[in-house]
């Protein structure tokens, strides 16, 4: 098949297109003169409006895993749209973001999501966090680019690592120039790209000759099964760790709360979040559309061949083959391009939430905490460059990408979560406990094995069975391990039940006495104790803090200092007259 030089000729136009209003949004930012630069890059100078700030979230859920995803489930025959849980999973892990999570983050002013981890846990065990997290931001970079070439390269028939290189040069250039703001507004263009290239292919692709009726192959079998699919009862608590795992493991991540602390307010924060949550119900309507037409289709009828793309082990190509074999040409280039708009705006998105955590929450405050604005602001460019090279060359490179997303989201979902929930709800909580939830968190997970990785189990849950998977083109059978019980969310559960009790152990055996402090080797407790001390016998007014001294007289103990007093283990204690709440302040 030769190079569609229309094709070619679409793609070029939607590229510079995009370049063009990622370089305009970071001149637009730079004569604003918002404030710190790095923060600027990081979090758009915290006043992204309700427009632009509802485009970007929904941009960033509704990526090229989502619109291609989707669609394949609503293929499968064993799936349907039963199983094509993205477009609700995310839609309530969206409401439950905003409800629970948004306003709590954005009222505190925080930058990045390992903010309130470091505060409480350390920059240590916030250095720890930050692995899963970026493994999640890069895989997810990965796999959606792995996902364009192919995509490219069943329409356009150009070659994949040219396509993959090209358009993840064009991803980081802009977000390299402009930071939240170039990704923002172009997220606006490539959201209405998106929408308007796929709802244009749907009535030609439904009008097709080879097509059957949708709403007829929804319940009854034509070609194969009905697209509808069904939930068996061994299946249900398999369905339900999943969908939890979309509800909730969705919520901690960078690139969502990227955008929260870049809205305007609190509240715009949570409106952000509910007006992202009804845009991914809307923009899932046509990959479900596409789906079901792939499952009504006669393909013998197509220039596709004779056998249906899940007899090629095509099914996660249906979206762009459907474009390219029931559409008009100028039609499926103008779908490609949308399939484009979705993977770069996620990809963009990815790897800059994982350059903002890097360089603040490692480079600046673990490393460097004297550094200036303008090195901090390198530090991000040079991370963009490398986290971005790095996921194109996992995309050509390594085979299993979509295995390894799917088990750092799994990581994300096990170990930041209940953490996330510790920090921000559970008053307590220390470096003790957060350590034993990680160590716990991972060591289920991992335990329960991951297919798409060939991982066998070493932990077998109630209900596993051995499945087989036939590689219809090889004819090869592969059996693996599934596990039916919902051992991710158990494991969240226990992660968090973790953190808690060894939070709360810890502080009753250093404050009991019955471990001394000299054991205290992380300052989680008795250090963190000591402090608090400190802190109450300082007023803060406005920037100023003001020392009791200057305003009463302080009364010595144990002929010691002040400074001594709070040194001293006999008079660790809020009792008595060292107690700050025991001075009358007069008039």
């Amino acid at each position: 098949m030769a190079i569609h030089a229309e094709g070619l000729v679409a793609i070029v136009i939607f590229y510079l297109l995009i370049l063009f209003v990622g370089i305009w949004a970071a001149w637009k930012n730079k004569n604003s003169g918002n404030g710190d630069r790095s923060e600027s890059i990081m979090v758009g100078g915290r006043d992204i409006g309700l427009f632009v700030g509802g485009f970007t979230m929904t941009a960033t859920w509704v990526g090229g895993g989502y619109i291609n995803g989707t669609a394949e489930y609503v293929y499968l025959p064993d799936y349907g749209l039963a199983w094509a849980q993205a477009p609700f999973g995310y839609a309530f892990s969206l409401v439950v973001g905003g409800l629970f999570f948004a306003k709590r983050m954005r009222s505190r002013g925080y930058v990045t999501m390992l903010d309130p981890f470091q505060q409480l846990y350390g920059k240590r065990m916030g250095g720890l966090l930050f692995i899963p997290a970026l493994m999640g931001e890069i895989f997810w970079s990965a796999a959606i680019l792995s996902a364009l070439g192919a995509t490219l390269s069943v329409i356009v028939d150009i070659n994949i690592n040219m396509s993959v290189v090209i358009s993840a040069l064009i991803a980081i250039f802009y977000t390299l120039v402009g930071g939240l703001y170039s990704v923002a507004y172009t997220d606006v263009v490539q959201l209405f790209c998106i929408f308007v290239g796929l709802w244009v292919s749907v009535p030609f692709a439904m009008s097709n000759p080879a097509v059957s009726d949708i709403s007829v192959s929804a319940k009854e079998a034509i070609y194969q099964s009905p697209w509808l699919g069904k939930i068996e009862s061994e299946d249900r608590w398999l369905w339900a760790d999943n969908f939890c795992l979309l509800m909730l493991g969705g919520i901690p991540w960078q690139v969502y709360f990227q955008r929260v602390l870049s809205a305007s307010s609190a509240t715009y924060a949570q409106v952000l979040s509910f007006l992202a949550a009804f845009g991914c119900l809307i923009m899932a309507i046509p990959p479900v559309l596409i789906g079901a037409i792939g499952a009504s289709t006669d393909w013998n009828q197509t220039s596709y061949g004779s056998l249906a793309p899940k007899d090629k082990d095509e099914s996660d190509m249906i979206l762009p083959i459907v474009l390219q074999h029931l559409c008009p040409p100028y039609v499926s280039f103008f779908g490609l391009g949308a399939v484009s708009a979705a993977v770069m705006s996620s990809a963009d998105s990815s790897i800059l939430s994982a350059s903002s955590m890097f360089a603040r929450n490692i480079y600046q405050l673990a490393f460097r905490q004297s550094a200036s604005d303008n090195e901090i602001v390198w530090v991000m460019r040079i991370t963009i460059f490398v986290f971005g090279a790095l996921a194109t060359a996992m995309a050509l490179l390594t085979g299993s990408v979509y295995g390894l997303w799917y088990l750092s989201s799994d990581l994300v979902y096990v170990i930041i979560f209940p953490q996330l929930l510790s920090v921000l709800f559970v008053k307590g909580t220390n470096t003790y406990g957060s350590v034993a939830a990680y160590i716990v968190g991972l060591l289920l997970r991992i335990g329960g094995g991951e297919p798409y990785l060939k991982l066998p189990p070493f932990i077998f849950y109630p209900g596993w069975v051995t499945q087989e998977r036939i590689h219809h083109l090889t004819g090869d059978v592969e059996y693996f391990v599934q596990q039916r019980f919902p051992f991710k969310s158990v494991s969240m559960v226990a992660s968090f039940l973790a953190n808690v009790a060894v939070s709360y152990l810890t502080k009753y055996l250093f404050e009991s006495g019955m471990l001394s402090h000299k054991y205290d080797f992380l300052d989680a407790v008795v250090s963190k104790h000591s402090k608090e001390i400190m802190d109450k016998a300082t007023l803060v007014s406005n920037q100023d803090s003001i020392t009791l001294s200057e305003i009463a007289p302080v009364k010595q103990v144990l002929s010691a200092s002040l400074a001594g007093t709070f040194s001293n283990a006999e008079v660790l204690s809020d009792d008595g007259a060292s107690s700050p709440e025991s001075f009358h302040i007069e008039d």
